[in-house]
């Protein structure tokens, strides 16, 4: 179909035949340039910024907590800032899971912002609530997977419980055609599969054409990892212009068949080997990736390359989706103390040893702590591998510098300063030659899981028009 049989199809109401979605973000702190470089050059009709973890979200609700203005993504305004002239020029749209705790408050900033620029047009961002599901938890009370007890048993305080919800909870955004969609808590490929079903018209009960989309959406979520970020290995993977990695996008067609590719200009690598490292990515079953829109199997999955940086996608399928909806849950976990400090030249290691055996003694005869809520790692030596066999790489003699650092998961901000003050103090009262001492205390969020019946996590779209 040519480009003006496609527009023929569009205006008469008829389902497009394919799509490119491009991938800019695959975490709340990635890159913005190549993001910028997609918009630009990427010829896209969707631009996903995928910026959500567990704990992000929980620490997002931390966040809202204080200031009920925040909670979404710290960087989505200048994500969005970034790109916005290139995708109003070229009619893309913006999808994505930034909205984090607060995708009301997160609209509002995008909002604002928009409105101290010059737009070539109005702009409508639309904003999905409803994945914030705290009142249905404590009201429903279901068991928490890891411990198989109620919620309500738990002796710590329920911080935030955000529900996966599914493509289904943007279609009516992308309906009413706006330029900027904010979620929460989305799965991540849910992002990339709720155009597919908008612009082909998928069925959300076609379990098998959900599946493929499924299989592109997560290949797509983690941005540069699909281009050679957190595959090269120098000689065994090698990925030219690692500094300038550009981000994948996917052309998919009305029946899922598609083909994953970045753009020329960009550095990095999308190859076999690169999509077959991502499909298995965080994925707990290959026969059986359950998601809130199906449950995907990638247990067929096959890479064909086409041409450089060019691989056709093929054999992902589905069955139907799980009843329930999985719901990430964050509870006060205590506070980290960390202290780190650095030993270098002869008997390094033996000089790291004596000084961590002093702060710990320390911090149990002077502030009272137990010696097993700390972990002791000399970096450098093996702590990586915890003991492993093989894991040293030579003799004390040999190894030229350590660097010590003690930390512990403890009841109270205090204790954790302990841990910090103590490692600092080894400058004028431990072993010679410590340098470079850094601490840190922070709030843990202990992050859960439970689930919900999906008739309990309804959501709503929120609709706002930026004038030009």
């Amino acid at each position: 179909m040519t480009e003006q049989q496609e527009r023929a199809s569009q205006q008469a109401g008829r389902p497009r035949q394919r799509i490119r979605l491009g991938a800019g973000a695959g975490f709340a702190g990635d890159r913005i340039d190549p993001a910028v470089e997609l918009a630009q050059y990427g010829d896209l009709d969707y631009l996903i910024f995928e910026c959500l973890g567990e704990r992000t979200v929980a620490a997002g609700q931390s966040r809202r907590r204080e200031d009920p203005g925040t909670g979404y993504d710290p960087l989505l305004v200048a994500r969005i800032g970034a790109v916005i002239d290139y995708t109003l020029a070229a009619g893309t749209t913006i999808i994505t899971n930034g909205g984090s705790a607060n995708p009301l408050a997160a609209a509002d900033a995008v909002a604002t912002m928009l409105s101290g620029r010059r737009l070539s047009r109005s702009v409508t961002i639309a904003a999905v609530t409803g994945d914030d599901v705290t009142d249905a938890i404590r009201t429903i009370d279901p068991l928490v997977w890891e411990t198989g007890k109620p919620v309500s048993v738990h002796a710590t305080e329920l911080l935030s419980a955000n529900a996966y919800i599914g493509a289904e909870a943007l279609l009516p955004a992308l309906q009413r055609g706006v330029d900027i969609l904010i979620v929460g808590r989305a799965a991540d490929p849910s992002l990339y599969l709720a155009p597919m079903m908008h612009e082909f018209g998928w069925d959300a009960e076609d379990a098998e054409l959900l599946g493929k989309g499924t299989c592109v959406g997560h290949l797509l979520e983690c941005a540069g990892q699909l281009t050679g970020g957190y595959f090269a290995d120098p000689g065994p993977k090698d990925v030219p212009g690692l500094a300038r990695l550009g981000f994948p996008f996917a052309d998919v067609s009305a029946d899922g068949s598609a083909v994953v590719g970045k753009l020329e200009r960009s550095g990095g690598l999308l190859d076999v080997r690169t999509c077959r490292e991502q499909l298995l990515y965080e994925v707990h079953d290959p026969h059986a990736y359950l998601t809130p829109d199906v449950t995907a199997d990638f247990s067929r999955v096959a890479f064909t390359a086409e041409a450089p940086d060019r691989v056709r996608v093929t054999g992902p399928t589905g069955s139907p989706r799980p009843q329930d909806l999985k719901v990430s849950l964050g509870f006060r976990g205590g506070w980290t103390g960390e202290g780190q400090i650095s030993y270098a030249g002869p008997r390094a290691e033996a000089r790291a040893r004596l000084a961590a055996d002093v702060v710990v003694e320390r911090l149990q005869t002077v502030h009272g702590l137990s010696p097993d809520a700390l972990t002791v790692e000399l970096i450098g030596t093996g702590s990586a591998f915890r003991g492993a066999p093989g894991a040293r790489g030579g003799s004390d003699t040999t190894i030229p510098e350590v660097r010590l650092r003690v930390s512990g998961v403890l009841d109270t901000q205090e204790q954790a300063e302990a841990v910090r003050w103590e490692v600092e103090s080894l400058y004028t009262n431990g072993p010679a030659g410590g340098g470079g001492a850094r601490g840190t205390v922070t709030e843990v969020v202990a992050i859960r899981a439970a689930s919900l019946p999906r008739e309990a996590v309804p959501t709503s779209v929120h609709i706002q028009e930026v004038p030009q």
